[in-house]
């Protein structure tokens, strides 16, 4: 499958947008983003040295590779359900899958599992399936820190993993000190980890959590970074150079959940201190998540509905 991106600035109007129950002015919003590709239900994007823009498309389960030249293209079919994708250092594509889902009715089940591709080959290795035999539910999101190992949320599971190689895997976080841990990311240096808490149930934990990450892989010191309830909290985020957070939060109708309109759709610039630097309307439900890339590292590609958006930051993004 082959397509030509189309390019559409989004008009957004100027005045002040009400987000988590605050009125943010203009001075505060980021550039506005233009449309990069239009396919179904979009997630999960990850961004190559080359500029190619891996995410996958959670309807027809398929991961979808959109050139730097603009060329769409389908990278692999029957993705298994794939949703949060990673380019690691040597260039391979890390993919969180197996989540059960719905497709015109009937409910497909997917094998639980996290991959890693060799996107030259197309070679498929499982990097984890289970811990301690007891098979994970639904490997949502990854990201990977300075020494090459890789964090990964189980949110129907309630768990958060890390990989540190082949057969090494072990559990840093898990229910009841968690609940739907989502999106999830690492500071620039190494020394803090970031975990988004997705639960739509009244009273659930719709917010950004903070961790102490120490030298050997583990958290501690917990604290709430950002709290988005009682609206719909983040699904992904991604980080910049600065340590500041890019959240994909909120929603514009309701899901049938306790989450109320209080946050806006958008992505949320969020900085190590936990205060909201600015806010970038998307104007399409519902949306999932965001990675940096382009030449500079200042292009912010968000998944959001059918739509694959992208957005010029003022500073560089990391790979994460």
């Amino acid at each position: 499958m082959e397509a030509s991106v189309t390019h559409r600035l989004l008009n957004v109007s100027a005045a002040a947008i009400a987000i988590a129950g605050v009125i943010v002015p203009p001075s505060v919003r980021a550039q506005q983003p233009e449309i990069a590709i239009a396919v179904a239900f979009t997630e999960g994007p990850a961004v190559d040295r080359e500029g190619n823009v891996y995410f996958t498309e959670m309807v027809a389960q398929r991961i979808m590779k959109l050139s730097a030249s603009g060329v769409l293209t389908t990278f692999r079919e029957n993705s298994n359900g794939a949703n949060g994708l990673l380019i690691d250092p040597q260039g391979r594509l890390v993919a969180c899958e197996g989540a059960e889902s719905q497709r015109t009715g009937v409910l497909i089940k997917n094998k639980p599992q996290v991959t890693r591709t060799d996107v030259q080959t197309g070679r498929v290795e499982v990097l984890a399936d289970n811990y301690q035999g007891k098979p994970f539910v639904g490997p949502n999101d990854v990201t990977i820190d300075g020494k090459g190992r890789l964090y990964f949320t189980d949110l129907t599971g309630g768990a958060v993993y890390r990989i540190d190689g082949p057969g090494q895997l072990a559990r840093i976080l898990a229910v009841p000190e968690i609940q739907r841990p989502n999106g999830i990311q690492i500071s620039p240096d190494d020394k803090q980890l970031y975990l988004i808490e997705a639960n739509g149930a009244a009273g659930g934990a719709r917010l950004i959590r903070a961790y102490d990450l120490h030298p050997d892989g583990t958290v501690g010191n917990m604290r709430v970074h950002y709290n988005f309830s009682p609206g719909r909290s983040a699904d992904g985020m991604s980080i910049d150079t600065q340590g500041n957070l890019y959240a994909s939060a909120g929603m514009n109708q309701l899901r049938g959940t306790s989450e109320t309109l209080d946050t806006k759709t958008g992505v949320y610039v969020i900085s190590p201190q936990g205060k909201l630097l600015k806010f970038i309307p998307i104007p399409e439900d519902f949306i999932t998540n965001n990675a940096f890339g382009g030449p500079d590292m200042k292009t912010l590609y968000v998944t959001a509905g059918k739509t694959l958006y992208k957005v010029r930051t003022d500073v560089a993004g990391l790979p994460r």
